[in-house]
């Protein structure tokens, strides 16, 4: 039976799962909405995969995004990586040359730097939500314009109206007093795409060179008035990738296949069936120390799979409650 590798991207707003086999192309890849509950959109991903892909043999499995350690665990992983490294790896798969990775997604944006094959330098952004993919689907439901054709929408503006876009509240502000002066819906949403741009560059680039070929990707990337407004400002083609939405994962089956490849090992996975299981997660708050770390505990069938957040490993390098209790710790 032939064997293929299984990438999984767990965001803040999408959990994207890939498949793909030894040679890296894509057999099957899902985008849902994570919705706030990234265990349960996780094993629904995996049983649509089960019932799409039938019984295929999995030889490796990789994690990443915001919520990579839980996804780790919960499917039993073989390695676990940061979204610079998944992102590098799947946009030099697409274009082995590239330099700059433009990268937007629903909570929060990066820019990744790389010469010569190498990541040489990067920046993220986590706070200010000018400009992620949540930004935008408020304001075209705001407007009651579909996102699909919200980008549509910037390309047909004759004179795009200057918005201040240094921060969601300022910009939704200023939108709506464009509207109340009388400026058309294009050309808001032109000046919008423009400030959006300009805010990113100026927060994340910082005047550091972007060089060509670049390459934008995440949710984002879909949206024509942002891609055009990059190539402006840059005064370069951008590239979309055919995976624009799910490059995280599969960056992550990517690098699982290097992974078995190198090290020959079995694979961890659980296997698909184990979605069907029951999973829980609690927070404790340990009282052992002035620390009071968060504790979070991951249960499956009612058994402990895993422990993090302790600064001292008294929780996270013990499998049980009654354990931990005993070493002295309290939780509440």
């Amino acid at each position: 039976m032939e064997g293929y590798f299984l990438g999984i991207d767990v965001g803040s707003v999408s959990t994207n799962l890939v498949v793909s086999d030894g040679e890296d192309k894509i057999l099957s890849k899902l985008y849902l909405r994570t919705c706030g509950t990234p265990i349960d959109v996780l094993t629904e991903g995996l049983k649509k995969l089960r019932r799409q892909l039938g019984e295929i043999r999995i030889l490796g499995v990789g994690t990443t995004g915001s919520g990579r350690q839980l996804a780790g665990v919960i499917v039993g992983a073989d390695l676990v990586k940061n979204e610079i490294t998944a992102h590098a790896a799947a946009s030099q798969k697409m274009v082995p040359d590239v330099r700059t990775i433009l990268e937007i997604g629903g909570q929060d944006s990066k820019i990744i730097f790389l010469k010569n094959g190498v990541v040489t330098d990067f920046a993220m952004n986590t706070v200010c939500a000018a400009g992620t993919g949540s930004f935008l689907d408020r304001q075209a439901a705001r407007l009651d314009i579909p996102i699909e054709r919200f980008g549509e929408y910037a390309l047909r503006s004759k004179t795009p109206t200057r918005i201040a876009g240094r921060c969601a509240v300022f910009a939704e502000s200023d939108m709506i007093h464009k509207q109340q002066t009388g400026h058309g819906v294009e050309d808001i949403i032109a000046g919008l795409c423009d400030a959006l741009v300009r805010n990113y560059l100026s927060n994340l680039a910082k005047c550091r060179e972007i060089a060509a070929p670049v390459m934008f990707q995440g949710g984002v990337a879909a949206n024509v008035g942002i891609v055009a407004a990059f190539e402006r400002a840059l005064g370069k083609r951008v590239i979309i990738p055919q995976y624009y939405d799910v490059m995280g994962a599969y960056g992550a089956a990517l690098l699982a296949r290097r992974n078995y490849e190198r090290t020959g090992r079995e694979t961890s996975f659980y296997g698909f069936e184990n979605a069907y299981g029951a999973f829980e997660t609690r927070s404790l708050e340990c009282t052992g120390c002035d620390n009071r770390c968060e504790v979070i505990e991951v249960r499956g069938n009612g058994a402990v799979m895993a422990r993090w957040g302790d600064r001292c490993g008294k929780w996270s390098g013990r499998k049980t409650p009654a354990a931990a209790s005993a070493a002295g710790g309290t939780a509440s």
